[in-house]
């Protein structure tokens, strides 16, 4: 790390050269800007082939430049979108492919059992397959956000199994409703499938919850990163105008801030943004406790893919059982979780000193005027948006499933097409999630990298 930043030093002193052609009353040719301009997806009509006079220059230095009004005024915006899409990267590929991935095991897992079901039992099977539809539906409205009660739909399920199967065990008696939905209410003391009910409802508790309150959060995460990503200072605007662009309508497109100068410009721009580490950095270490449910053993994966095995295992139990089973009737009849790029960095001399991180902080900031006594509303409700979400990630890793009808958005299927991810996929979010220590420390790296 010393070694970097004495280079980097190196490159600023060395730099200087570059500099002090600036100040040479001669027009230069703009072709350089003109290349790099064009670069960025801009026409080059009206861009002067050499220096202009630059008097009209409302952000950048006037004297000799490469810039007209329009030219400058394009260059800003460049600055205020590049700002906020680094600040949104983050998060932005994170989110569909995981919805998506979990929703594919479903799919697959209620296709198998429908496939095994059919070529077992056949006839039967199609008479009473909305028993089996119904809660292949209630999981995946579970997991798109609906308010469902998982103990008590899976409570129902077998209930409801029971007293189709008790039906089909004794064709030769003729059951009332009433009759059948009394024997659904005892099935806890019947217990005709065994140990199945009890084994499949804490698995599948704790594999959905895990699975809902993780995408929720990715999403959460995102929403966050998306609305402190915008940029709505005009003098964070300029500042970063200044540092990212203003080389280029002074004929110099290849020459790079400090780091120094950089640190300064992200601080003062991401001065209420700073006051979100703290929760942050919480919400991220909830993030990686559930990370740790998707790789156990009670993964949604490891839970679904056998659960047509696990149904018709128990339904065994029951014909292997019927007598017992009738007999207790019976007995019982009224009785549910930024790295520094390595680049060389040219750059010209730069004195200020850093300031420190926060909104208090600012006050010295040389590069951005920061009003340090208006602390940022939509910052405070983001705080707010991670606490909860914190809250709900930790309840999700102990196996506690927390509704709230605000922030519990139903999601479903993301419209464009995303590969799904492998299962060694998986395990990589956590390291990804790790991405994340601090916000500004991210974008002002991020920022460096993009002036390469």
């Amino acid at each position: 790390m010393n070694a970097m930043w004495r280079l980097q030093v190196a490159f600023c002193t060395v730099s200087v050269l570059s500099l002090s052609s600036a100040g040479e009353s001669k027009a230069r040719s703009c072709s350089e800007v003109r290349q790099a301009y064009k670069a960025k997806g801009f026409s080059l009509l009206n861009v002067p082939l050499q220096e202009i006079s630059g008097e009209h220059l409302r952000v950048c230095p006037q004297g000799y430049t490469c810039c007209t009004s329009e030219m400058e005024e394009k260059l800003n915006q460049q600055s205020k979108l590049e700002f906020e899409n680094m600040t949104f990267s983050i998060y932005v590929s994170l989110n569909a492919p995981y919805v998506s991935f979990f929703l594919d095991l479903l799919d697959n897992s209620e296709k198998s059992l429908n496939s095994m079901f059919t070529r077992t039992y056949g006839k039967l099977y199609m008479q009473n397959s909305e028993v089996f539809q119904d809660l292949f539906t209630e999981l995946k409205r579970y997991y798109t956000g609906g308010n469902v009660n998982l103990e008590e739909m899976l409570n129902d399920f077998w209930s409801r199994l029971l007293e189709r199967m008790f039906q089909l065990l004794n064709s030769q008696y003729h059951f009332t409703d009433d009759y059948l939905e009394c024997i659904g209410k005892i099935a806890d003391v019947l217990k005709p499938f065994g140990d199945a009910p009890r084994r499949l409802k804490i698995q599948v508790t704790k594999a959905f919850i895990a699975a809902r309150t993780f995408v929720q959060g990715l999403m959460v995460g995102r929403e966050v990163a998306n609305r402190v990503a915008k940029v709505s200072s005009l003098s964070c605007v300029r500042a970063l105008t200044k540092m990212l662009y203003c080389p280029y309508c002074r004929g110099m497109a290849g020459l790079k801030p400090c780091h120094n100068y950089c640190h300064n410009v992200m601080r003062g721009c991401l001065a209420n943004q700073a006051d979100l580490d703290s929760e942050w950095n919480l919400f991220i270490d909830a993030m990686l406790l559930v990370a740790n449910r998707l790789e156990g053993p009670d993964n949604i994966e490891a839970v679904i893919d056998p659960v047509d095995i696990k149904i018709s295992e128990a339904i065994i139990t029951m014909q292997e059982n019927s007598m017992q089973v009738s007999a207790k009737v019976s007995h019982s009849e009224m009785s549910y979780r930024c790295l520094v790029n390595t680049v060389i960095l040219f750059c010209f001399r730069y004195f200020p000193e850093v300031v420190k991180e926060g909104l208090t902080n600012q006050i010295n900031n040389p590069e951005v005027d920061v009003d340090i006594t208006r602390p940022d509303t939509l910052i405070r409700q983001q705080i707010m948006a991670l606490r909860v979400m914190t809250n709900k990630l930790k309840n999700a890793y102990n196996g506690n499933d927390i509704y709230f009808q605000d922030s519990s958005k139903p999601f479903g299927r993301p419209t464009q097409h995303h590969k799904t991810p492998t299962e060694t996929q998986i395990p990589e979010i956590r390291s990804r999630l790790s991405f994340t220590p601090q916000l500004v420390t991210n974008a002002t790296e991020a920022s460096l990298t993009l002036l390469e």
